[in-house]
């Protein structure tokens, strides 16, 4: 498999500041007390996590300022599609689920592809935080970081939001669905 170029250009990098920055800005629910300005100046000296960025808008995920650590100085990007990002659904859960398949086995996996993006697929209690600032997930499911001793034993679990309350569910590590993807973290 060939190398990507995880570079864009100044063009590109100019047209993914914009939509984030539309975003942000008709979403400030979700990034109260946090101004533009600073998210644009973190983002104008770590350029290489504008190809991330890029990754998760590509694949539906919507990525928007969800937090800002005022110690690290870090800003915390999710996916804030309202659905699981539909360029990443149909993917079981990671490479040794995907190489137990026998038949049928779908194109990738969701956390070698979070990997080859550059970010982390959320835990179950960023994917509750997330809920806290909206409704996501009402029609399809995510992949949600796995314990090591569920995996172990061939599990993982998603999560959805149905009935205003966000559910944890199981399945073999190896299933995958049209309406099953991940959603991603990126810190700045």
């Amino acid at each position: 498999m060939p190398k990507q170029n995880k570079e864009l250009t100044p063009e590109q990098q100019e047209e993914i500041l914009e939509i984030l920055k539309t975003r942000f800005e008709k979403n400030m629910n979700r990034h109260k007390d946090i101004e533009w300005s600073g998210v644009h100046a973190k983002l104008e000296t770590h350029t290489e996590k504008l190809w991330s960025l890029s990754q998760m808008e590509i694949t539906g995920g919507e990525p928007d300022v969800i937090a800002h650590h005022k110690e690290s100085g870090e800003f915390i990007f999710y996916d804030c599609s309202k659905e699981s990002p539909k360029g990443r659904r149909s993917l079981c859960y990671d490479r040794e689920a995907l190489e137990s398949r026998k038949q049928h086995k779908p194109e990738n996996t969701a956390i070698d592809m979070a990997a080859e993006m550059g970010i982390e697929i959320l835990t179950e209690e960023q994917y509750r935080e997330l809920q806290t600032l909206g409704n996501f997930d009402n029609k399809t499911s995510s992949w949600v970081k796995t314990p090591a001793n569920i995996r172990k034993l061939g599990g993982a679990i998603f999560c959805d939001f149905r009935y205003d309350t966000v559910f944890v569910y199981h399945n073999g590590a190896e299933s995958y669905y049209a309406a099953r993807g991940f959603r991603g973290s990126l810190r700045i």
